[in-house]
């Protein structure tokens, strides 16, 4: 033990002297310096869209029929978006549903009177509220259309969102 001690007692000196001495040590100046520190947050949105189906009808001549869908829209609160439909997969001067070759005309509408057209350059406008916004669409397959064909008739929309 006594030999123990003898070996630490001039460890113990010097880190003390050594200490004693930097403790004497005078600072002449000192220069500071500040940075900042930050987070860009940006928006952000989803949308889905569900499918729409038109009522059944039969080969021959249209009448008018009507159908919906919606589209759910969420943007973060105060974020300014815009929706917009594409012309679908079928399109030729107009949207149309296809089958086989065969086609029948329809149009989607931004109203449920079916007076505000939605197309590829008239999306609708909102602001995000940091929930879900649900965007109806409204479609119209137009009377005095000739149908031969029997089948599923069918056309893709992709809807998209822009903020």
């Amino acid at each position: 033990m006594k030999k123990h001690l003898q070996t630490l007692l001039p460890v113990a000196m010097a880190l003390g002297l050594t200490g004693l001495g930097m403790s004497k040590l005078a600072w002449a100046a000192s220069e500071s310096s500040s940075f900042r520190v930050g987070i860009d947050v940006v928006a952000t949105c989803s949308i889905s869209a569900a499918d729409m189906t038109f009522n059944t009808i039969t080969t021959g001549t249209t009448a008018q029929t009507d159908a919906e869908t919606q589209i759910t829209v969420n943007c973060s609160s105060g974020a300014p978006y815009s929706v917009s439909l594409s012309n679908g997969s079928n399109f030729s001067a107009g949207r149309r549903l296809g089958s086989n070759g065969s086609f029948i005309n329809y149009s989607l509408f931004k109203d449920n009177s079916r007076t505000a057209e939605w197309t590829l350059i008239s999306g609708l406008n909102g602001t995000g509220t940091g929930g879900d916004q649900t965007l109806p669409i409204f479609g119209r397959i137009a009377a005095g259309q000739s149908v031969p064909n029997m089948g599923a008739y069918s056309d893709t929309i992709v809807a998209t969102v822009t903020y």
